[in-house]
């Protein structure tokens, strides 16, 4: 007779083998730099930019980020007085929710916090992001810049390009081999959330909106064996 399927045992180890040995190695990972670093620090990342987190792992390269599931790392830092890995540890696990990290350090927070406070890089946005200004293009010839220079400092848009930034919804026409508006056309205003062809227009007049930023939100200190949350220092 034949096994009923209701029977069958189905293993989760077995199904996603590979994301469970990640989530053990991050396990792993993260209660190792519990124990080798004085300080652990929860940090969320707006406008994510891999190439702008490289520049400061460079900076803190005597230190470790851990950027992965959040879940994962709350249970290796403890999410419970009997769970926590070190002495009060547990009370760092509320403030890694959304997207956060953690960075253990051995550096003074001070220096940590200053650090962060004045570091930020500003990139073009991405779809998604809200626009932190009114962007329109005058009326007339459409220049590189759009407008954010005087004409004689600037260039005109190569015709070449007229079909491209008509396509992400600039009403724009040739005339003479000149790229031209009838009327102003906003290509954002402020407060609103952009779509891939506001980012595209923006991207092409050189417009940047999006600012890379690492705030940390509390820190642990092994010494003190007690977390300090950083909003609360600073009021």
């Amino acid at each position: 007779m034949p096994k009923s399927k209701r029977q069958k045992v189905v293993h989760l180890s077995k199904t996603d083998k590979k994301g469970k040995e990640l989530s053990q190695k991050l396990f792993a990972n993260v209660q190792e730099a519990a124990d080798n670093f004085q300080f652990i620090f929860v940090f969320a990342v707006e406008n994510m930019r891999n190439s702008y987190l490289k520049e400061v792992r460079a900076e803190f390269s005597d230190s470790r980020f851990f950027f992965g599931k959040t879940k994962v790392m709350a249970k290796a830092l403890g999410q419970t007085p009997a769970e926590e890995h070190l002495t009060n540890l547990s009370k760092l696990a509320p403030y890694l929710v959304g997207n956060v990290g953690l960075f253990f350090t051995n550096r003074e927070p001070a220096e940590v916090l200053e650090y962060f406070s004045a570091y930020s890089q500003t990139d073009f946005a991405r779809a998604g992001v809200t626009a932190n200004q009114t962007f329109t293009v005058p009326a007339g010839v459409v220049y590189s810049t759009g407008g954010q220079q005087a004409a004689e400092d600037d260039v005109a848009l190569p015709h070449s390009q007229e079909t491209t930034i008509r396509k992400w919804g600039m009403p724009t026409k040739l005339d003479k081999g000149k790229v031209v508006l009838d009327a102003p056309y906003t290509v954002c205003k402020e407060g609103q959330v952009l779509n891939s062809h506001q980012t595209a227009l923006l991207k092409m007049f050189g417009v940047a909106m999006a600012e890379f930023k690492i705030d940390m939100k509390a820190y642990y200190s092994t010494a003190a064996e007690d977390v300090t949350e950083v909003n609360a220092m600073e009021e």
